[in-house]
């Protein structure tokens, strides 16, 4: 049997099945890796692809769309191998792709997931959004990456080529121990969509794992595939999210201490959304603190601190507007 189940959640996502799907399967090596396609109930002719053109890849049938957090747990607990990989159906992989994180996770029992180098792939000499070379977060929960800070993405020249240590790898292109994964409870479904991946990432490290990045492992990511950057809805998740990602894993003496700054931090993205005239998205971070109060509900508090060395200890949104951090190579202080 394959050490590594290769995941990919599908749903009405035929045309990307049929760009994708090819590239994984002529470079995922079979004695390694196993290509499963888990279907969320598709109602377009998703099954009839992959039945007619990829007979050689498993398929796990959902009778209902059980959403990504769903269909990820759902599936993972269906699989047998030992490490998997939820990779999204919108990205292709680079020959040999697979091989440095498995040899990475085989090396340190202690590694809980390795993500690849994530590019473009409409522009493939520059990182892409979700995820770039490592994932990381500010002292005010605000995550960014190695080659991407915000909203703005570097070009990849080799200055992130070494394996580093990650406060939370792309949900994108995630290898995981199946064994961690589901005694860590896997992705959180209440959260529906955006940040599912650094949550669960952030209750690794509360439990004592490690994550990295292994640049020797590349892939190319179309992103941006169900909502665009500033839409009112990804804005609601994200905001809203980002506050029940804090609430679970930070202890009541540093959440109370983070919260107080959110709240000044997105009252001012509040009225700059109302300045520019942009009602919806206003509306949208008002939404997130309402329904964050209604859900929080549901949650205990954290145990976890602000003191984990992939947190960085100042605001990347100060460093990017004020001070005109550009790069993540920029950010040489503040991690201690």
């Amino acid at each position: 049997m394959a050490r590594v189940a290769v995941i990919i959640l599908n749903w009405n996502g035929r045309h990307l099945l049929g760009e994708y799907l090819p590239s994984v399967i002529r470079n995922t090596n079979p004695a390694l890796g196993r290509v499963v396609v888990a279907d969320n109930c598709s109602t377009d002719d998703s099954l009839a692809l992959l039945a007619d053109g990829f007979p050689d890849v498993d398929v796990i049938r959902f009778s209902e769309n059980y959403g990504f957090a769903g269909g990820y747990n759902r599936a993972i607990a269906q699989v047998e191998e030992e490490y998997v990989v939820l990779l999204n159906s919108d990205v292709e992989v680079a020959p040999g792709w697979l091989e440095p994180m498995v040899a990475l996770l085989d090396g340190d029992s202690g590694l809980a997931a390795v993500q690849p180098k994530v590019l473009a792939w409409k522009e493939k000499k520059r990182f892409e959004y979700a995820g770039a070379c490592g994932g990381y977060i500010d002292k005010w929960g605000f995550p960014f990456c190695r080659g991407r800070i915000l909203d703005t993405t570097e070009k990849d020249e080799g200055q992130y080529d070494d394996v580093a240590e990650v406060f939370w790898c792309t949900g994108a292109a995630l290898c995981i121990r199946r064994d961690v994964y589901l005694t860590c409870g896997g992705l959180d479904e209440r959260f529906f969509a955006h940040m599912e991946e650094i949550d669960l990432c952030w209750r690794l490290r509360n439990r004592g794992y490690t994550l990295k990045v292994e640049p020797e492992s590349v892939v190319y990511h179309l992103g941006g595939g169900s909502l665009p950057m500033n839409h009112p809805r990804k804005l609601f998740l994200n905001y809203r999210n980002n506050l029940l990602m804090m609430y679970k894993n930070l202890d009541a003496a540093n959440w109370r201490r983070v919260m107080w700054w959110r709240r000044l931090l997105d009252s001012a993205a509040f009225a700059l959304f109302l300045l520019k005239g942009q009602w919806a998205n206003a509306r949208s971070v008002w939404k997130a603190y309402r329904a964050f109060r209604k859900l929080k509900k549901e949650y205990t508090e954290g145990t976890g601190n602000r003191k984990d060395k992939c947190i960085y200890k100042k605001s990347i949104v100060y460093a990017y507007f004020i001070r005109k951090m550009r790069r993540f190579s920029d950010l040489q202080q503040g991690w201690r």
